[in-house]
């Protein structure tokens, strides 16, 4: 007996149901289990050329932060499969030229990336702070945020500011007014000469150290007052030689990486027996190529120093150097630390990973980590910390527990400045979108 004709049609529309929910249930299972996609981030910095030491050494102390991210399960957001969204840090070689840095930009975005890093050099930061604007105007579905570390031209949160760029590390301006605090104190003082590389920052440090140097300092005579290409120079002994010659008895530079150390370096080896006040001293080879003479000379301001007297900041460069353990990658910077930690809260607070609600999170970033706490101000995007100065001494003496890069020489802390007094008035008109 056949069932009936309702009966049958039934039992063959739940055999096909049964049928398409097997591969609709293995679509399923293969989205759950399929890798969640990154939340990219961009360096665009000297990966090559007379600079790319500092470009891989940005790099280590980023590839630490993302890694710590993604060790505590990456970045919270709703609607993600598993909770969360990993980082991942591509790098995008600048070769030292700003139009390679806006070609690297193009890659970057191309590829997927919505948070672009870069710090070394303010002429390529403005030049990235301008094509980010235009393309966000220009393509508000792909916008982009800028992140910067390191490029210190204070212009850059004055009067080119943009809502699109933060700044994590103080500005020339707080860097010189801290170094004044030390140079106002030392009463021998009385001839200092500048120098600096011919480009907008190293243009705004001299320009800071005069302004500064007018208003604390009357007594002191500037015998020197000049500027060096950038990056082109192989042989400073013809500028130690002036340096010498003008009586000088300390230098005010804002020069960093080889720029630096084959400055000071020169100047040793020409027999300057001067001070160096600088923003970049302590590290990337100066330490090591100054030597015996920059002991209780060299003085460096930065967000934060490894003999910062804290068990806190003892375990976090302990924690950076376990990862790290080469002598030659000793170079960790608290504040791409904490700019990291302030990404990821901006995106956790906005719940997504769109440019324009992560960018109005950012604005209101207040994090800490290891002792160590900054907050962004909205005003200008200018993130504000404490900043400490520090003195060039043998590893080993009273607060010089630990060396730079394995020389033998660190740097032991002679003063804090603490966030409300580092920071500084801003001239920023903010256009927001």
């Amino acid at each position: 007996m056949h069932p009936p004709f309702n009966l049958r049609r039934e039992t063959l529309k739940f055999a096909a149901l049964a049928l398409c929910a097997k591969p609709f249930a293995a679509l399923a299972q293969a989205a759950a289990s399929a890798p969640v996609a990154p939340i990219r981030l961009a360096l665009i910095e000297s990966m090559s050329g007379p600079f790319a030491n500092t470009g891989e050494a940005v790099f280590r102390n980023l590839l630490w932060a993302v890694e710590r991210v993604n060790a505590r399960g990456g970045i919270r957001l709703p609607g993600v499969a598993g909770g969360a969204r990993p980082l991942q840090l591509d790098r995008y070689d600048s070769k030292g030229q700003n139009e390679e840095a806006l070609s690297a930009l193009r890659a970057a975005l191309d590829d997927g990336a919505r948070i672009v890093l870069q710090g070394n050099s303010s002429a390529t930061a403005a030049a990235l702070i301008d094509a980010i604007d235009k393309h966000n105007d220009r393509d508000p579905s792909r916008r982009a945020i800028f992140l910067n570390y390191a490029a210190v031209d204070p212009a850059l949160t004055n009067e080119r500011c943009s809502f699109w760029h933060f700044r994590f590390d103080a500005h020339a301006d707080m860097r010189m007014a801290a170094l004044m605090d030390v140079m106002k104190d030392d009463a021998s003082l009385k001839r200092v000469y500048l120098i600096g590389q011919d480009y907008s920052f190293g243009q705004a440090v001299l320009r800071e150290a005069r302004r500064q140097l007018g208003a604390q300092r009357r007594d002191v005579e500037i015998v020197g007052d000049e500027l060096h290409p950038m990056g082109k120079v192989k042989d400073f002994s013809p500028y130690a030689t002036k340096i010498i010659a003008s009586g000088a008895q300390a230098v005010v530079t804002g020069n960093w990486g080889n720029d630096l150390t084959l400055l000071v370096k020169a100047a040793r080896e020409a027999g300057f027996g001067g001070s160096f006040y600088t923003f970049y001293g302590n590290a990337l080879g100066a330490p090591a190529a100054i030597g015996d003479a920059g002991i209780g000379r060299v003085v460096a301001v930065a967000d934060w120093l490894p003999n910062v007297q804290t068990a806190q900041s003892e375990a976090f460069y302990r924690a950076f150097r376990a990862r790290f353990p080469k002598p030659a990658d000793d170079y960790v910077h608290m504040r791409l630390q904490l700019m990291v930690e302030a990404l990821v809260q901006a995106f956790e607070r906005a719940g997504s990973a769109d440019a324009l609600p992560v960018a109005r999170a950012l604005e209101q970033a207040d994090v800490g980590m290891y002792g160590q706490r900054g907050r962004m101000r909205a005003a200008d995007h200018q993130f504000q910390q404490q900043l400490v100065v520090g003195v060039m001494d043998r590893q080993g003496r009273p607060g010089v527990q630990f060396d730079v890069e394995g020389s033998g020489y660190g740097f032991r802390v002679v003063k804090t400045i603490a966030p409300e007094r580092a920071e500084l008035p801003t001239s920023c008109k903010m256009k927001r979108p």
